[in-house]
């Protein structure tokens, strides 16, 4: 029952909440769907592309013919359909653009196919104002999702046991026992803390305890720190601690016979 109630309960926050969908590739497409087949209460799906031929084939939001049309506004009559009772919007806008006090009107906000110096801005401003990101991509067969929920309280249903003494046996193994019932259970609150996407990224791989870490770390987030180009070529993935200039380019030079 704990469950159940526990589900309900996500079920009915997901339904009052308004969330911000960036990017409509294959991947944006597949979470607006369930979004709105979920019933969220308004969706708001962003996306500054052109539809080009490959999105025909890929995106089964765009109909026939969009291609040169805006992503999010071809897409927005199928995802509407879908579910009339879900406010679906179109934002044509890049989102690079968008003043932190854009993203404050959400409960969440997903983006894929954004580069890290995008993804970590958006998750900052979320990060402060309490608001759910979540990030993803697909690369061929591999694909990776973060998520940052801030400080996540939720509810785990366990089966409840109980310790009995035994009176005729006053030590060894005897004296005390485990009693587990699995028709009766317990509800355990538990809270959890999400690190930023700039945290998860940026780690001191001289540190110890993150070495170790590694030989546990799915080949999947190096795939996500390769495939995600950052916004510009300058980008220094030190971190702020670090004060040392950054590396001096090799200059090359060209040798030609007389």
């Amino acid at each position: 029952m704990g469950s159940l109630w526990g589900y309900r309960g996500s079920l009915w926050g997901l339904r009052a909440s308004r969330v911000l969908l960036v990017g409509l590739r294959g991947l944006g497409a597949e979470v607006a769907k369930n979004l709105i087949l979920a019933g969220v209460k308004g969706l708001t799906m962003m996306d500054h592309q052109q539809v080009s031929p490959e999105d025909t084939r890929a995106q089964f939001l765009v109909p026939a013919g969009s291609v040169g049309r805006n992503r999010a506004e071809a897409s927005l009559e199928r995802a509407q359909n879908l579910n009339p009772m879900v406010d679906v919007k179109a934002d044509p806008e890049n989102v690079e653009s968008k003043p932190e006090a854009f993203f404050t009107q959400f409960d969440a906000v997903c983006v894929t196919g954004c580069s890290r110096d995008a993804m970590m801005r958006i998750d900052h401003i979320c990060h402060q104002n309490g608001i759910k990101f979540f990030a993803g991509d697909v690369f061929g067969y591999h694909g990776y999702t973060f998520a940052d929920l801030g400080e996540h309280d939720f509810v785990e249903e366990k089966t409840k046991v109980t310790k009995a003494n035994n009176p005729t046996v006053d030590d060894g193994p005897g004296a005390k026992r485990a009693k587990v019932d699995p028709n009766e259970t317990t509800m355990v609150k538990k809270r959890i803390h999400f690190c930023p996407l700039k945290d998860a990224l940026n780690l001191d791989w001289n540190n110890e305890q993150i070495q170790a870490a590694m030989k546990r770390t799915s080949p999947d987030f190096f795939l996500l720190q390769a495939g995600t180009p950052p916004k510009t070529e300058t980008q220094n993935p030190r971190t702020p601690q670090d004060k040392r200039p950054p590396d001096k380019p090799v200059e090359s030079q060209t040798h030609r016979r007389p």
